[in-house]
């Protein structure tokens, strides 16, 4: 769970430092910069993976493109200017990893602060990108951390997730001078630098190349990154039937629906009684106003080896996947992973009511919102440890979220690398949530106006004494 986000210099977040919880809305016009703090928390989910270079690139989707060039991160990228992006997130990682051979571990501490800093180098050829540069490294435990953690939760919550010791834990460490004399330090249980790597050196993050259970805090935060991902369902992958060799979970686009599916419902195990979760995914697609479901499930065709979904009205009509609407797909595939409690980390969503009625508006936030864990509770397969965020310009969204959990875009003028003031994203929290702080902005209702009212021109206007 990320819990907190300080981002420099990436994009327009000159100086952004926001926390969230569970559940988390943002809210702003067109082109703030909202899809920004989405592509830092994208690109920090590909630095625990890939190479510093794979990383930038595959935000947005850029990897394999001709067009893509790192410069697009930074701030003012393609002017000729000092290029610096600084990166820390807090977050809590899982209390038991498992590393690609199956070896199980416990990390020593639970709730941690990774920081990166990276710089961008011109190529010296002409018909090629540059580099980016590693300049930092670290993570450490976050001390105090029930005091630290901001949002709200129960005390079941927190002892579940909250494990290790209270102490001043370095994980990961950064010193020296400038360039090769720069050393990146793996430290040990006692805190002790057990091994260096010259920064300067690098082609991606030390935290990218911890893939077994013997530093099992570095691999923590490492799975942990890489359970932070951009869902951006696509009704033409929504609509795909699967084989019998493909995956069987859902993808950021939508792909596997059905595979993903017929899994939850059947249980790697078979334990789990089938007819029960398709007809719980059944009765929460009917919260959709004119779909009138009666059932619906996953069939296999033998022949062709095709898992599809189907799905039935109430008039006996019988639909697959690939008949439904967009809106009614997009909200089937909540509907699933709300069902999968294998489908755990944080997910962002832009616009998650496009495509929706607006009579359809509360359950589609509804839904979202129930995909969050309930941090009154410890988390469990009932209980699932995810996050979610998502991104709107909808007066209807903005009205039925919790007033804790939005924050407001807006420019403001901030300081930028060469010294000069600019325009850049800022997120504020309500005044009166638990995210605000004395002393620092933050909105009241006076801000969100246009959300809370009709439109100045509106022609089509309820008659005095009806309400919605």
């Amino acid at each position: 769970m990320l819990t907190r986000l300080q981002v420099q210099g990436f994009k327009n977040l000159l100086d952004v430092d926001v926390e969230f919880g569970p559940f988390t809305c943002i809210a702003g016009a067109n082109g703030m910069g909202k899809s920004n703090l989405f592509d830092a928390i994208e690109f920090l989910s590909y630095l625990a993976t890939d190479s510093l270079t794979e990383a930038a690139l595959r935000v947005r989707g850029l990897a394999g493109s001709k067009g893509g060039d790192p410069r697009d991160l930074f701030w003012d990228g393609y002017r000729e200017h000092e290029h610096r992006i600084k990166i820390a997130a807090e977050m809590i990682v899982p209390a038991e990893v498992e590393d690609e051979l199956g070896e199980r571990a416990r990390p020593a501490a639970t709730y941690l602060r990774y920081e990166v800093l990276l710089s961008y180098e011109s190529s010296r050829g002409e018909h090629s990108v540059g580099r980016l540069h590693l300049l930092r490294e670290d993570l450490r435990q976050i001390p105090n951390a029930r005091a630290r953690l901001a949002f709200p939760a129960a005390a079941a919550f927190l002892d579940t997730v909250l494990i290790g010791e209270d102490r001043d834990r370095v994980f990961l460490s950064t010193d020296g001078g400038s360039g090769n004399e720069r050393l990146i330090n793996v430290h040990d249980h006692r805190n002790r630098v057990e091994k260096s790597r010259p920064a300067g050196r690098v082609v991606r993050t030390v935290l990218s190349t911890k893939i077994t259970a013997d530093d099992p805090t570095l691999l923590a935060a490492r799975n942990e990154m890489r359970s932070w991902r951009r869902l951006a369902l696509e009704p033409s992958a929504l609509r795909t039937p699967d084989g019998t060799t493909g995956a069987e979970s859902l993808a950021t686009n939508g792909r596997h629906l059905p595979a993903t599916l017929y899994r939850v419902a059947h249980g790697r195990d078979w334990s789990v009684e089938p007819d029960r979760v398709y007809a719980r995914v059944a009765g929460r697609l009917s919260d959709l106003s004119g779909v009138a479901v009666e059932d619906l499930t996953v069939e296999f065709d033998e022949a062709r080896e095709l898992f599809t979904l189907f799905l039935r009205e109430r008039g006996g009509l019988r639909l697959p996947a690939r008949a439904l609407s967009e809106g009614t797909l997009r909200f089937l595939a909540l509907c699933v992973l709300l069902e999968d409690a294998e489908f755990t980390g944080l997910i962002c969503m832009e616009e998650p009511e496009n495509g929706i009625h607006p009579a359809n508006l509360p359950a589609m936030v509804q839904l979202v919102r129930d995909l969050a864990v309930d941090p009154t509770d410890r988390p469990s397969d009932d209980n699932p440890f995810r996050q979610v965020i998502i991104n709107t310009h909808s007066p209807g969204v903005v009205q039925l979220c919790d007033p804790g959990d939005l924050l407001l875009a807006d420019l403001r003028l901030k300081a930028a690398p060469a010294g000069e003031a600019a325009r850049a994203l800022s997120l504020l929290p309500y005044r009166q949530s638990w995210r605000a702080k004395r002393g620092k902005p933050a909105f009241s209702m006076a801000d969100v106006v246009a959300y809370l009212a009709e439109p100045p021109e509106a022609k089509l206007r309820l008659p005095p004494g009806l309400t919605a």
